[in-house]
């Protein structure tokens, strides 16, 4: 069947009509900072994310660093918060993960991450 009824696309609108108005006035919706707020920290990630190109030594480790420890305050802060917000958690779980793995480049940039020789002589 390729066409829907009149009364399928009536009711399909209806059922959209009631999720869409659910959500707009949910307690983590979009007229509150519950949802603009984690919406906007995209940014971080993309950020990050663009610097990938980047060679190592461009990389700051302090801001680096921070901005992992901000991320996991932020994870820790979206899981407690009433009600939970999952888009701010999964907003900073991403902003860890690029950051970590910037962090881990600018350390083997650094020379930090090296692999040790071994000092024993083999007989």
């Amino acid at each position: 069947m390729l066409y829907m009824s009149l009364n399928e696309a009536l009711l399909t609108r209806k059922v959209f009509m009631s999720f869409f108005k659910t959500f707009l006035n949910s307690p983590v919706g979009p007229k509150t900072t519950h949802f603009w707020g984690p919406v906007a920290n995209w940014g971080f990630v993309a950020a990050a994310m663009a610097d990938f190109e980047k060679p190592p030594e461009m990389l700051s480790g302090n801001m680096t660093g921070v901005m992992c420890v901000y991320s996991a305050l932020c994870m820790r802060f979206a899981w407690m918060v009433r009600p939970r917000n999952y888009l701010l958690l999964a907003c900073h779980a991403s902003n860890e993960t690029v950051q970590l793995y910037q962090l881990s480049r600018w350390a083997r940039g650094q020379g930090y991450l090296q692999l040790k020789e071994n000092k024993t002589p083999s007989t």
